[in-house]
């Protein structure tokens, strides 16, 4: 049984060190190389300070600026701290209510417009962080 228990052991090392080491530099050199930007977060700068990522919404509700998709996360709008979903399904009256609600704010911020709202604009990403509305 012991005469098995280093060859084991021995794999598991190498196997860990391969995977968990060299595998994670040599991807995170070629983004770097390859797609520097999109590997740093695609962040967006202003005055030369980072002020957010193309990739993760804001809030707002100022009908002067384009609304992304409602964020899903918890304890504050697009917390990238803790990226979830809803995990709301279709027949769960829950997100019902809550895209209802959407679109009563949508429609109380702009009441003019009778234009139909895409339905991404309603329901959150499957991150709950995604600001990308569908074409």
């Amino acid at each position: 049984m012991f005469s098995l228990l280093r060859p084991a052991l021995m794999t598991f090392l190498a196997l860990s060190l391969l995977t968990g080491v060299l595998y994670p530099l040599f991807v995170t050199g070629v983004a770097q190389l390859t797609f520097p930007e999109q590997a740093n977060g695609s962040l967006l700068t202003r005055e030369g300070k980072p002020a957010g990522s193309e990739l993760i919404g804001q809030p707002f509700d100022d009908p002067g600026y384009f609304w992304g998709r409602p964020s899903a996360t918890p304890v504050f709008p697009y917390n990238s701290a803790s990226s979830s979903a809803s995990n709301l399904g279709p027949s769960n009256p829950a997100l019902a209510e809550a895209v209802k609600a959407r679109l009563e704010a949508l429609r109380k911020a702009d009441p003019g417009n009778r234009s139909p709202v895409p339905v991404d604009l309603v329901t959150s990403s499957g991150s709950g962080l995604d600001p990308h509305i569908s074409p």
